[in-house]
């Protein structure tokens, strides 16, 4: 079965993710932006999810996870939760 592992951002408005997103694409370090803006706990750890399978995660986050180019920022991506800006690192 497929798995992948990712990190994300967590934000609670669009405006605020595409402006991490701005920040991101002019070098601005993930973990680091993670840590300081992510609502969600894996802030905490810069956004790390770990590993997981299909159906883990919701199905917005999922199909970007498992659907899109991995090592690219994706987002900003709305679910139940916020807005997420999420990179997979790898997908197996």
């Amino acid at each position: 079965m497929a798995k992948a592992a990712a990190v994300h951002i967590l934000v609670k408005t669009k405006e605020e993710a595409e402006r991490l997103k701005v920040e991101l694409a002019k070098g601005a370090n993930f973990h680091e932006l993670a840590k300081k803006h992510s609502i969600c706990p894996s802030g905490k750890k810069g956004g790390d999810l770990g590993e997981f399978r299909p159906g883990q995660m919701v199905k917005a986050f999922d199909n970007v996870v498992f659907k899109k180019p991995i090592l690219q920022v994706h987002g900003p991506v709305k679910t139940q939760f916020g807005f997420h800006l999420i990179k997979t690192l790898y997908r197996s």
